[in-house]
């Protein structure tokens, strides 16, 4: 038998919504299509409005049925904070935290955060999702994620902002690199040289398509990539550049494999790192260990690698 709290209705309703069609969440749920469709039925009943349209390939929520799914993801929760909670008046730091992330901090300050809270807090899980910034921001709003690390956050009145920095735009360089001799660069002069951008999911490549076209327009057009990785490699063999954070390579700049090289034109707009939360539902105890742990990490990687520009 089931511990949940959430109505099996709710939960049916958010699952077929997730799915997309009542076959794919009894398929997730282990659980007959005919008592799905019997729960959503009867609520229909109840509340006198279809939840759904029933179309020839799945079901997609109404006006109705979004509020419906947004009260049962609520309920979770609210459901997980009370648990949360009720182990913490036990005295006893225990639960599982959702972060969703960034794919540059993987190899960054992520693991080093996820050691650190193993050894303190050995009894809380985290899972960490890897998204953009679009995607995290939905996650935290629709009670998918508690925490997120999250570049370039818009201000939103359901979000709450934890710790952020600004990140000036920079060119990243390998150590033998003419440019690492320079204190400043002009984007000008950046584009002179082989670059290496960021897919077009990601925000800094949005904003450099947005607000310098003329990159994408040179007699050699860069190379785009989705893989961060991809990018770091490129750069450190010496036959890239890329434009980014210092928070992107940080480690590498830490060590001095990279070098940062801040980009100095009156338009090169800093872009920004937020650890944040939903500001609807308080955050349980355990929760605000993650996210403080991760706003500390990600101080202490930003610190790392301004440190090391300053040499």
């Amino acid at each position: 038998m089931s511990d949940r709290l959430m109505p099996t209705a709710l939960h049916y309703i958010d699952h077929v919504a997730r799915c997309g069609s009542i076959q794919s969440a009894a398929k997730e749920l282990n659980v007959a299509a005919s008592a799905i469709d019997r729960q959503i039925l009867l609520l229909e009943a109840r509340l006198g409005v279809a939840l759904f349209e029933r179309m020839s390939r799945g079901m997609r929520p109404t006006v109705a049925g979004d509020l419906v799914v947004t009260l049962a993801r609520r309920w979770r929760g609210e459901e997980r904070r009370l648990r949360a909670e009720i182990r913490y008046l036990e005295g006893v730091n225990i639960g599982h935290v959702r972060v969703v992330a960034m794919d540059s901090q993987a190899n960054g300050l992520l693991p080093t955060f996820l050691r650190k809270l193993r050894e303190e807090h050995p009894r809380i899980t985290v899972e960490i999702e890897i998204l953009n910034t679009d995607e995290a921001l939905a996650a935290l709003l629709n009670g998918d994620a508690d925490v997120g690390l999250i570049f370039n956050l818009p201000p939103h009145r359901e979000i709450r902002t934890i710790w952020s920095a600004e990140l000036p735009l920079g060119c990243i360089v390998a150590r033998n690199h003419p440019f690492a001799r320079e204190s400043a660069i002009s984007l000008q002069k950046a584009a002179s040289e082989p670059i290496v951008l960021q897919g077009r999911s990601l925000m800094i490549r949005r904003y450099l398509e947005a607000k310098h076209p003329w990159l994408f327009q040179q007699g050699n057009p860069p190379i785009a990539t989705n893989s961060l990785q991809l990018v770091k490699q490129l750069v450190q063999q010496g036959s890239h550049v890329a434009l980014t954070s210092e928070l992107d390579a940080a480690p590498e700049i830490a060590s001095g494999e990279l070098i940062f090289v801040p980009v100095r034109d009156k338009a090169a707009e800093a872009q920004s790192i937020s650890v944040a939360t939903s500001a609807r539902l308080p955050l349980p105890r355990i929760g605000q260990i993650v996210a403080q742990g991760l706003a500390s990490e990600a101080d202490a990687a930003l610190s790392g690698a301004r440190a090391r520009a300053r040499l």
